[in-house]
């Protein structure tokens, strides 16, 4: 199945924000737990462990990648239904990750954005974010989880031509 990319990238005064955002026919209180519970965090990312407040260090396993390795995940900020902002470091560098829910009339809009001080290797990364988004809608809805082939390569010559215009 071919997908759409729908990253979009914006310049900030440390680097760029890659944003991608979906919406969600749910309340907020919903969807934050489709974030925050770790039962429901396993069904389209992985689960996690420890004692998750701002400030703190949880373990997070990446259940959809290679190995399924735990990760180390720094809670930067948390307002419950409304933000969570968490960064890591792993083999690839320095991961700013923020989500953002907005609740309009039964809908939740869920903004996503990583925080990049460069765009170098945007063209993997922005295909692995829509991939994980497309899996957090569809354990969501019930409909089979996509496949990752169907994201990259395919999505790549997008993000590409995203960095391009940014350099």
């Amino acid at each position: 199945m071919t997908r759409t990319p729908a990253g979009r990238l914006f310049r900030t005064a440390t680097g760029h924000d890659l944003v991608l955002t979906r919406t969600f026919r749910a309340p907020a209180t919903d969807v934050w737990a489709s974030l925050t519970e770790s039962e429901r965090t396993a069904r389209w990312f992985g689960p996690w462990k420890g004692d998750a407040a701002p400030g703190r260090t949880i373990q997070v396993q990446m259940a959809y990648e290679e190995q399924q390795p735990w990760c180390d995940v720094r809670i930067d900020a948390c307002e419950p239904e409304r933000r969570l902002a968490v960064s890591m470091i792993d083999s690839y560098g320095t991961w700013l990750l923020e989500m953002a829910l907005t609740e309009t009339d039964g809908t939740t809009e869920l903004r996503f954005v990583q925080h990049l001080t460069s765009v170098e290797g945007i063209a993997e990364v922005g295909a692995g974010w829509e991939y994980y988004l497309d899996m957090l809608f569809a354990s969501r809805d019930g409909s089979p989880l996509p496949r990752f082939d169907d994201y990259h390569p395919a999505m790549q010559p997008y993000y590409q031509a995203l960095a391009a215009e940014a350099s």
